[in-house]
């Protein structure tokens, strides 16, 4: 029997932007290949893995070893759950120190490629878990704007009507004094149709251009200086970062109220860190990017707090005293515009902001 093609690896170029961490076997159940989110997922380089059996980098879990027999000889697929494997036996040293079993959802399909005979397609279950939350979040936000944008056209309306009576009311009243009250109608007027005005804004159309992300962070460090003088606000900038591209406008906007958010928690007294850095092979919205900019706004202040932890982005949500809740909300919704991705991870003395944006250049196309 005439022996099988070896495709060359650029035949699999397409796998390398997948988010999902794929394997590819020939009949004898030896790796030909693995693209960056299986050398991520399990901690080692395709250099070491090639060319060597399956069972050193999985053990055996149960059922596994069976279903791919299977898979060759009836080619039928097969998908398992919850499947345990240990770290890689006798390979080179390579993986992280202590890495313990995984937990994974793994899926075979037979395939006929040159060699290749069996796709393997592994999903951490903490990714997995991550994905959906992600999903059910993006659902919330998208009726959370629809929400919104309805309230404040409604609201819109009747309050040029309130404003404009009082305006005609004060230019009647024979005493001066009373002048007092309509003022705070008026006051009060133009604060909520500034506040309808903010929450319509999220919804116009982006302006997308190439932005410096430093700029844009010196931007927001001035203005929250003037506000807050004695927060101090450290820079640990990555300078190797190239532009991104977004709305100027929109991105200093969603900085500036979660910096603002920061320093308001500080009571005006404390310490925010301004962090960036480039991230590669990171999954956004579905979309797997070869590079993506990580931003990351630290303070040192008391803490979110653990009762609205999980509702801190919906609108109207506050944990600060007169605070309307809406920063938040419109800095996640300025965000996921620009197909990014914002979370937080807080305790007393430590609460991080964590936005990733994907970063396009010429030769690096999102897939």
């Amino acid at each position: 029997m005439a022996a099988l093609e070896k495709l060359p690896v650029t035949a699999f170029a397409g796998l390398d932007l997948l988010s999902s961490a794929v394997i590819l076997l020939d009949a004898g159940l030896i790796i030909q290949y693995l693209n960056p989110a299986a050398e991520n997922l399990f901690a080692i380089s395709a250099r070491q893995l090639l060319h060597r059996p399956l069972a050193q980098l999985l053990g055996e879990p149960p059922g596994l070893s069976a279903a791919l027999d299977n898979a060759l000889a009836n080619n039928w697929s097969y998908t398992g759950q919850n499947l345990t494997t240990h770290p890689p036996r006798g390979l080179p040293s390579g993986r992280r120190h202590g890495a313990g079993p995984l937990h994974l959802d793994c899926t075979v399909t037979p395939v006929e490629a040159g060699n290749i005979r069996l796709l393997l397609e592994f999903r951490h279950l903490d990714q997995k878990l991550k994905t959906e939350r992600e999903e059910r979040l993006a659902e919330q936000q998208q009726a959370n704007r629809e929400l919104i944008r309805n309230l404040a056209h409604e609201i819109k309306n009747p309050l040029g009507g309130i404003r404009g009576s009082a305006q005609l009311l004060e230019r009647e009243l024979p005493n001066t004094q009373l002048h007092e009250y309509t003022q705070v109608i008026i006051k009060e007027a133009d604060r909520l149709q500034e506040l309808m005005n903010r929450l319509l804004s999220s919804h116009r159309l982006m302006q997308p251009q190439p932005v410096n992300i430093h700029d844009i962070l010196d931007r927001v460090r001035a203005l929250i200086l003037a506000e807050f003088p004695d927060v101090g606000i450290k820079r640990d900038y990555d300078i190797s970062l190239p532009d991104a591209t977004g709305d100027r406008e929109q991105l200093i906007q969603a900085i500036l109220n979660i910096v603002r958010n920061a320093a308001q928690a500080l009571e005006g007294r404390g310490e925010i860190e301004l962090r960036t850095r480039v991230l590669r092979q990171v999954t956004l919205a579905k979309r797997r990017y070869r590079l993506a900019l990580e931003l990351q706004v630290i303070d040192n202040g008391p803490g979110i707090p653990e009762a609205i932890r999980e509702q801190m982005f919906y609108p109207l949500v506050s944990g600060r005293e007169g605070g309307s809740g809406l920063g938040l909300t419109l800095a996640q919704n300025f965000i996921q515009q620009h197909h990014g991705s914002i979370e937080v991870d807080s305790r007393p003395g430590r609460t991080c902001f964590t936005v990733l944006l994907p970063l396009h250049t010429s030769n690096q196309e999102s897939q």
